[in-house]
């Protein structure tokens, strides 16, 4: 699960982004995206998009389909992790879904200070221990222009590489 505040620019972007890695390496993660503030059916922006495209990896990709969701504690039971793009997002797992509190982690901070060793479970409950800190968050695109959701979509593919790496072969829902 992938999570930012409106579903329709970084939480889209992990998600395509998770999806097209295992894909590559052959895994069989299933990814949703979802947001904490979300208007529920909003289609992905358009500068979304284009910032998608511009990563010659995902190219070929339709990403029309996507529909903005409201993360609801189906999804936060369902996943193996919730991957937030900011701090304040775990916080809003943490107070809203509190029996999943244990899944819910900043991709950014998993990336940096998750065990190298250990099942994947375990990795994400160490990282879920800890303290979410603003600053491992990937900065909120929205108002900007191209360029920073371009950056904003680079981040995020440096980051959803290395977490790809991360869980080789023990990868998420």
């Amino acid at each position: 699960m992938t999570l930012c505040t409106g579903n329709v620019a970084r939480s889209v972007m992990l998600g395509y982004m998770l999806t097209t890695l295992a894909e590559a390496n052959g895994e069989e993660w299933q990814v949703r995206t979802a947001g904490t503030h979300v208007v529920e059916g909003s289609a992905m922006s358009g500068r979304t998009r284009d910032a998608l495209l511009a990563i010659d990896e995902l190219v070929g990709h339709h990403f029309n389909a996507h529909r903005s969701h409201q993360l609801e504690s189906v999804d936060a039971d369902w996943a193996d992790v919730v991957l937030a793009s900011e701090a304040s997002h775990v916080n809003f797992v943490r107070a809203h879904f509190p029996a999943t509190a244990h899944k819910a982690v900043s991709l950014h901070q998993f990336v940096r200070e998750a065990p190298l060793e250990g099942p994947f479970e375990v990795r994400v409950a160490a990282v879920a221990g800890l303290v979410p800190s603003p600053v491992f968050d990937v900065a909120d695109p929205a108002g900007g222009d191209q360029a920073v959701y371009d950056a904003c979509a680079r981040q995020l593919w440096e980051l959803a590489q290395v977490f790809a790496l991360l869980v080789d072969g023990d990868g998420p829902n």
